[in-house]
């Protein structure tokens, strides 16, 4: 058996609940991916996004019905060593990924006011231009269940408000393209678990900028959410379910106000009726 069967073998048996099963469960319970469907796998060179790419493969090859993908990495200014270990496991892992140039990292390497928030702007509009290019009606993520409780706590701690990183939505300024995130359910945990089982070394952070602000990573609110959650768990073993599954349970008789579509609707307009 070849090294990236013996891969895609364990997330179908050895991960099979974990992994597997979770990722399928999304797929059914959100309806993420439909006949025909020509999806692009962006593959950022981390731990997520090259499982997403072998979750898609099998179920490409099992499923029930027909869809296309394209894996895809954009390389926005990598150093060769990213690349290259970027290239490797794709090798490893038999991806035939296609990876395209673009000049962000220069662009905002000038910025001094939030050049993570302008180059994650920048990739995202250019992995939308790409999956245009390609034919594309849906553009897959890797992010995974810690990332959605992460950026709920992130959400209600710094912004104010409730919200959270949905398992998928319509573009805004791409019409007809659609993001979708098919390991929503899959915990990080076990993302890690399924690497370190297969000896696969992936890009902790593929950044430009890592380097220079590496020492600044434990003042991270991300990592604030995180160290917060685990402490949580620590207490109560599914501190994490319960706030995934609040998002999925909000009573609005017991809310003072909520907002869609840019609209605020307090509880008073309906109180006395």
């Amino acid at each position: 058996m070849e090294r990236y069967q013996e891969i895609e073998r364990s997330i179908i048996k050895k991960y099979r609940k974990d992994i597997w099963s979770k990722f399928v469960k999304a797929v059914i319970e959100y309806e993420l991916i439909k006949e025909n469907d020509k999806i692009m796998i962006c593959i950022s060179g981390g731990k997520d996004s090259f499982l997403l790419a072998k979750c898609m493969e099998e179920l490409q090859k099992h499923g029930k019905f027909s869809f296309e993908v394209h894996y895809v990495c954009m390389n926005p200014g990598y150093n060769e060593k990213n690349l290259k270990l970027i290239k490797e496991n794709a090798k490893t892992m038999n991806i035939n990924l296609e990876i395209f140039e673009s000049d962000i990292f220069d662009v905002v390497s000038s910025i001094e006011k939030s050049p993570c928030y302008l180059c994650a702007r920048m990739r995202r509009g250019c992995l939308y231009k790409k999956a245009q290019d390609l034919g594309c009606n849906k553009i897959a993520l890797g992010h995974h269940f810690d990332d959605v409780i992460e950026t709920t706590l992130l959400s209600m701690f710094y912004g104010a408000e409730i919200k959270t990183m949905m398992p998928k939505l319509h573009s805004e300024n791409f019409e007809g393209l659609e993001l979708i995130r098919p390991l929503h359910l899959v915990k990080e945990s076990d993302i890690k678990a399924w690497a370190k089982a297969n000896n696969l070394q992936f890009l902790n952070c593929a950044c430009h900028f890592t380097e220079r602000t590496a020492n600044k990573e434990e003042e991270s609110k991300r990592l604030e959410m995180k160290q917060l959650v685990e402490e949580m768990r620590k207490k109560n073993p599914n501190i994490d379910y319960n706030i995934y599954k609040a998002l999925d349970n909000v009573n609005l008789n017991c809310v003072i106000g909520t907002k869609a579509n840019g609209e605020y609707k307090s509880f008073l307009e309906e109180y006395e009726e």
